[in-house]
């Protein structure tokens, strides 16, 4: 008996989310005995001085999960249709370069027993060439072309150009610093990715994306996220076991971007990721505030999240708020899915 949709999305899920738990019990012992601890840094919250030592680069653990069911999708999605479902092989792939980073980068601050790693600049060219290497890929294979569509309007706009493939790579940069910078209290990243991940799997489940969308690919992308995320909570949820580090926050990064390239979307990205745009903002307002103001702070501290901190909010109450104010985001961006957009106007 041929499995439905939404069975394989299920099964995934369950899958995955079993592995992670599995996976994470034996990293993180592994973590510790290696002293993977994280370096909190002391201009940060005094309470957070206590989760030091706390072992970091977790995120290998969903990594691992969700890599072994994503192969298992794609063998069976490349059974069904005669074909390697290129899209979601290819998003994948730049997410696990992402994720590849963030490992380097997390290596490096291990080794020097500090909270930094790669240099900025080394990081920032590392990620715009591999964001230019995917949106290369996927323009070569036919995933996406250089028309931009316009969410809740139904424009479409032909011909973008090179500027337009070049603003895409801006985007996909922007967009995983994003989801690193919402990494800095328990659960809170992962948390707002899952709502995402639910988002990817009600896109492709319920077929709202443009005509030749993904959208059994952008269902498994979802399905494997959202049990990667779960299981991953199970361990980072407050007070956290264990912290993802850059290697999972950037690959999460390029999961976040690569949905809406999926779509056929890109522009959706900014609506649905907007928590964690609103992160990177913060954080630079910050800076620019503090520069222009010779040592005055527009937030108590940045990013936002931190903000609402030393204002006095508990890390289970950020968490709860911003994955609910993602949860708003995705539904606004969920209904600028093109076959939404056309049912509105009707």
């Amino acid at each position: 008996m041929e499995l439905s949709r939404e069975m394989i999305v299920i099964i995934s899920v369950i899958c995955t989310f079993i592995l992670t738990v599995a996976v994470s019990r034996i990293v993180i012992p592994i973590l510790k005995s290696h002293k993977m601890g994280q370096k909190i840094l002391d201009i940060g919250p005094r309470w957070h001085k206590s989760k030091e030592g706390t072992p970091t680069m977790g995120g290998i653990a969903f990594i691992f999960a969700m890599t072994a069911v994503v192969a298992a999708d794609i063998a069976l999605l490349a059974f069904r249709n005669g074909e390697v479902p290129v899209a979601l092989t290819l998003t994948f792939v730049y997410s696990l370069l992402c994720g590849f980073i963030g490992c380097i980068d997390d290596t490096a601050k291990l080794r020097r027993k500090q909270n930094e790693g790669l240099t900025p600049l080394q990081k920032i060219i590392l990620q715009f060439l591999i964001a230019a290497v995917y949106i290369t890929a996927l323009v070569y294979f036919g995933c996406i072309d250089d028309s931009i569509y316009i969410p809740y309007l139904g424009i479409t706009v032909e011909h973008g150009g090179i500027l337009y493939y070049a603003f895409l790579v801006v985007l996909a940069v922007g967009v995983m610093n994003s989801v690193n910078l919402a990494d800095g209290i328990d659960g809170l990243a992962a948390t707002e990715t899952l709502v995402v991940a639910v988002m990817f799997i009600l896109a492709g489940l319920l077929k709202y994306a443009s005509d030749g969308a993904f959208s059994g690919e952008i269902a498994s992308l979802g399905a494997v996220t959202a049990g990667g995320m779960l299981g991953f909570l199970v361990y980072n949820f407050h007070p956290a076991r264990v912290f993802m580090g850059d290697t999972g926050s950037l690959f999460l990064g390029g999961i976040v971007m690569g949905g809406a390239l999926m779509l056929k979307n890109p522009l959706i990205v900014i609506v649905y990721a907007m928590m964690y745009i609103i992160e990177s903002v913060s954080d630079i307002l910050q800076v620019i505030y503090f520069k222009l103001t010779h040592g005055k702070r527009l937030f108590k501290m940045a990013p936002i999240h931190h903000h609402f901190e030393k204002c006095g909010w508990g890390e289970i109450k950020i968490v709860v708020v911003f994955s609910m104010m993602t949860a708003l985001f995705c539904a606004a961006a969920y209904m600028g899915l093109p076959a939404m957009s056309v049912l509105l106007r009707v």
